[in-house]
């Protein structure tokens, strides 16, 4: 059997002339992938052990094997920050797909001053969430004070509490939110309907399609891939909720507005229970990973422009 001058080098001699033939690229890759190991994968696997160790910060790490796990069933806060959080899901997901695609198809269809509509849709992206965050509290005040308030009262409509009100301060959370995000769907979207090919449309239009036919009939399904990625970040977003919550409700009132992250960053970083919080990292990491499963196989399948 004749054997290969390649398969005859020792491993030695194989990592040099590999390394010889692609010195550059390693030379750019090793520091990402160093990177990558310190600030990814080991927190990732530190917090898995995590779960099994009772571990305050100061003193020994002590195991107790699946205490912290059981406790997690248990913990009716823990459930009803899930719950909260999947509220503010649905509150938020497809209101913000759609306000993306509505502001995306204004500034497509060809309006006067559509780069102007394009900065002023995207200014809030690009502000700071705290002063966002601001502005909404005053706006959603419970008192006469409030903006929002001001104008119901000159419907006569009385005064609302809004973020003191546990059946309205979700609500106006994601609405936050909402304002935040949808400049940045919008871009998505819109660099959607610009890579429509214009032929199918001057086809429907020849053949006599309302401008309705021709939005559910071409536009809307060949934006498919663009709705599944939207659909996959928006999800992520609303799962990982905090800082709205963080800046003007802080949990309440009446636990209403506590989500799976800010209830974890309590766990963690008020009470120091650390070992706890990493089990409620790992309940969420498993709650987004199974969702974003389902999207896919429902949203994902035949994405491709045809």
């Amino acid at each position: 059997m004749r054997i290969s001058k390649k398969s005859s080098l020792s491993f030695k001699e194989r990592l040099m002339r590999e390394w010889n033939q692609n010195a550059i690229v390693y030379i750019f890759l090793i520091p990402a992938l160093i990177h990558f190991l310190i600030f990814q994968i080991f927190p990732f696997g530190f917090s898995f052990v995590l779960t099994f160790l009772d571990w305050k910060v100061i003193g020994t790490p002590e195991f107790v094997g699946l205490k912290h796990w059981s406790a997690f069933l248990s913990d009716k806060l823990a459930w009803k920050a899930i719950w909260n959080t999947v509220l503010f899901s649905i509150y938020y997901i497809i209101p913000t797909m759609a306000m993306g695609l509505i502001l995306a198809l204004i500034i497509n269809s060809g309006v006067k001053f559509s780069k102007v509509f394009k900065g002023i849709f995207f200014l809030p992206v690009v502000t700071s969430f705290v002063i966002i965050a601001g502005l909404w509290g005053w706006l959603f005040n419970g008192t006469e004070a409030g903006m929002v308030n001001y104008v119901l009262g000159l419907f006569g409509i009385d005064t609302q509490l809004f973020l003191a009100d546990s059946g309205q301060a979700l609500m106006v959370l994601a609405g936050l939110s909402i304002f935040k995000v949808s400049g940045s769907t919008m871009i998505y979207y819109f660099a959607g309907l610009q890579s429509i090919p214009k032929q199918l449309y001057e086809a429907a239009r020849i053949d006599g399609a309302s401008k309705m036919k021709i939005f559910w009939l071409i536009t809307f399904p060949l934006l498919k891939p663009i709705h599944f990625y939207v659909a996959i970040i928006t999800t992520i977003g609303s799962f990982q909720i905090f800082d709205s919550t963080f800046l003007l409700t802080g949990g309440g009132p009446n636990y209403s507005t506590t989500t799976i992250v800010y209830y974890l960053y309590e766990q963690g970083f008020t009470s120091l229970n650390l070992s706890y919080a990493a089990v409620l990292s790992y309940v969420l990491f498993f709650i987004i990973l199974t969702i974003s499963l389902i999207q896919r196989k429902y949203l994902g399948k035949d994405s491709a422009i045809y």
